[in-house]
């Protein structure tokens, strides 16, 4: 072999080489924040924790209307099990900017584990009524009001602000991979041996999470020095005002409440959507929870790759989502149906990461608690609204007709925050807190 032809061998193998190198530095820059070893405590806890919870959001809805047989009764559940968050998520995001986080999450998971083995049992003994699920529903609620906005300002401590755009979009993978699993496994496990073991499942897929929990170190943890000021009423008014006189902050806000009411009212609309416009079983249903949830799971492998945060990519997907919603609405076939979920579901993660992460960077590090309260109190708390327009609309007009009406006012939404973008954005009010973020007008 001549010297050329083995420079020209090396220089080959070495690119080749320096390719699959540089080929899984790129595949595993999308899981940098898993290098924290908190938050991959915590993100193996929430693998587990999430499927359980799936599972018996699957279980409930099915079970209000094997009990019932009717869209106002799975509305009203919907309805009493939102409502605290409605209530008090506000004000448990004045707890998160202030309460030791970990331990308060140690506490929440421990009620809601108490509130799941009451839930299987009461099932499993053959006791269950209505009334029983109305109370479970708003116990459920009041502990989610805090645990959220706890939780959601939790990912900035364990990671960081460096990390935090790739950290929110990996919980976002892991939230929507268990949206997959949960309901298949539900439905399969509902469809052979019942809703009990469903539930009991649910009860136990909360100890790995408090384990994880139990086992951060505190140390690792990126604390934030808070200085407290004037009563709880003042603490939220400051968290409200800055949010009102913050455009970028405001515009986001804006499209959260339209799709947060009126179109992420998922535990109502797939049962509806599966019993009275597919008609098909606790299987079907739970295989299309589950995709739902792998266009979700798709879309947010993709955003853990995003490196720049801009507006356009919360307008575009709620848009979207907005007429893909629609679409369900008139669509009698299950394939048809299915894809448009997946696509629905992309569009939803999409918008919702991207608004989620834009929050965490934009907000002050001793206000965050309580911005991302309200985006809970906008997504979770106005629930009770659409939950219950939803199931009304159903009994009187028909489900087809309710989600239409839905989803043109989630569309309604996207446009008075485009209007609102095209008359506040000016170069004066764009301060963007970090690198990753691009909100000029116009995008």
């Amino acid at each position: 072999m001549s010297a050329n032809l083995q420079k020209q061998t090396v220089s080959i193998s070495n690119e080749s080489k320096g390719g699959r190198r540089f080929s899984k530095q790129a595949i595993m820059s999308g899981f940098q924040s898993l290098k924290v070893r908190n938050f991959r405590l915590f993100i193996i806890g929430q693998v587990i924790s999430l499927t359980g919870t799936w599972m018996q959001t699957t279980a409930q809805a099915w079970l209000v209307l094997q009990l019932s047989d009717s869209p106002l009764a799975l509305g009203l559940v919907t309805t009493l099990q939102f409502l605290p968050v409605m209530l008090l998520s506000l004000y448990g995001g004045v707890l998160a900017d202030h309460l030791p986080k970990r331990r308060t999450l140690i506490a929440t998971q421990t009620l809601l584990l108490i509130q799941a083995s009451a839930f299987g049992i009461l099932v499993g003994t053959g006791t269950i009524q209505l009334w029983h699920l109305y109370l479970l529903a708003i116990f459920q609620g009041i502990v989610t009001a805090i645990d959220t906005p706890v939780r959601q300002a939790f990912v900035a401590e364990m990671v960081g602000r460096d990390q935090l755009v790739n950290a929110v979009a990996l919980n976002s993978m892991t939230f929507n991979g268990a949206r997959i699993i949960g309901p298949a496994v539900a439905g399969l496990v509902i469809s052979q041996i019942g809703i009990a073991p469903a539930l009991y499942l649910n009860a136990i897929s909360f100890v790995p999470v408090m384990y994880a929990l139990y086992l951060m170190r505190e140390a690792d943890l990126f604390k934030v020095v808070m200085t407290i000021r004037g009563s709880v009423w003042a603490q939220l008014k400051e968290g409200l005002v800055y949010t009102w006189n913050t455009p970028q902050v405001l515009v986001i806000i804006i499209v959260l409440a339209a799709i947060g009411t009126f179109g992420y009212n998922f535990t109502i609309l797939l049962p509806l959507i599966a019993n009275y416009v597919l008609k098909v079983g606790a299987d079907g249903f739970g295989a299309l929870s589950s995709f739902l949830g792998l266009g979700s799971l798709i879309a947010a492998i993709g955003t853990a790759y995003v490196t720049k945060l801009r507006l356009r990519y919360v307008l575009i997907g709620a848009g979207a989502f907005s007429i893909l919603l629609g679409l369900t609405a008139v669509t009698p076939i299950f394939g048809i149906s299915a894809a448009i979920l997946a696509m629905l579901g992309a569009a939803g993660i999409v918008f919702m990461t991207t608004a989620n992460s834009m929050l965490q960077l934009l907000v002050p590090d001793e206000l965050r608690g309580r911005v991302l309260s309200l985006s809970v109190l906008l997504v979770m708390g106005s629930t009770p609204i659409g939950a219950f327009l939803i199931g009304l609309m159903s009994e009187h007009l028909g489900v087809p007709a309710a989600i239409l009406t839905c989803a043109s006012l989630c569309l309604l939404g996207v446009i008075v925050a485009l209007v609102y973008q095209r008359r506040h954005f000016s170069p004066a009010t764009i301060k963007p807190a970090q690198a990753h973020l691009q909100t000029a007008a116009g995008d």
